[in-house]
């Protein structure tokens, strides 16, 4: 987790222009968010961008993240938010209360956590009747895996980078990220473990029947589940 929390403070040091494959998904994640919430808790903030989202639909929001300067950075950015509490923490080893929050969000963090134990406390979190939203990056199928989805997987792959550059060229007006961000995720990327969606799949059904899980393009999946009232 120290190597993870350096990474990500590095990061926020270089680059201003935060995550733009994970936020071309915000406004899908929003929608999922149940109305007139009291307690939403975001797990890996950030720099706050989606938290402030979650501030206009709830009356609290706890935002936690590993890296300090993300939170720093966070901070300042949200000052006109008074209902965020941004908090450095590392969610493995801060409690969080049973049936506490309405919502629980999180977005490309669980790939960095024990992923089951991710799923059961959050679980455990949630209120009866509450909701988990989560987007993650996964690992792509390989053709050898399986004829369907290491095929599907491909042409997905294929899809994205064009989508990718697009995204950039529309937020950003350049075709690359510039090369002191580059570097600074490659870094940071030479340790990162997807998992499949196998794998997702299967926790799912074990720990959270129900769920609705999608796979997207960019090389994401996400999972809605609301926990029995």
């Amino acid at each position: 987790m120290s190597t993870i929390q350096e990474d990500f403070d590095r990061i926020a040091l270089v680059s201003e222009e935060g995550g733009i494959q994970n936020d071309h998904y915000h406004n899908f994640l929003l929608r999922q968010v149940p109305s007139n919430c009291q307690n939403i808790l975001e797990i890996g903030c950030g720099t706050g961008e989606f938290a402030r989202g979650l501030a206009e639909r709830s009356n609290h929001v706890l935002a936690l993240d590993l890296s300090g300067e993300m939170i720093r950075i966070a901070r300042e950015r949200s000052v006109q938010f008074p209902n965020i509490d941004f908090e450095l923490a590392d969610v493995l080893e801060r409690p969080l209360p049973a049936d506490s929050f309405d919502c629980i969000a999180t977005i490309a963090t669980l790939h960095h956590l024990p992923l089951r134990e991710m799923f059961l406390k959050m679980k455990t979190a949630l209120k009866p009747g509450g909701v988990m939203v989560v987007l993650d990056l996964f690992e792509p199928a390989r053709i050898s895996d399986s004829p369907v989805s290491g095929l599907s997987d491909s042409l997905s792959n294929l899809l994205a980078i064009p989508v990718s550059v697009s995204l950039r060229l529309l937020h950003q007006r350049r075709l690359l990220p510039r090369r002191e961000v580059r570097d600074a995720w490659a870094a940071h990327e030479r340790h990162d473990i997807y998992p499949t969606m196998r794998e997702v799949h299967g926790l799912c059904a074990d720990i959270l029947p129900g769920a609705q899980i999608r796979k997207h393009l960019l090389w994401r999946y996400s999972i809605v589940w609301q926990k029995p009232a």
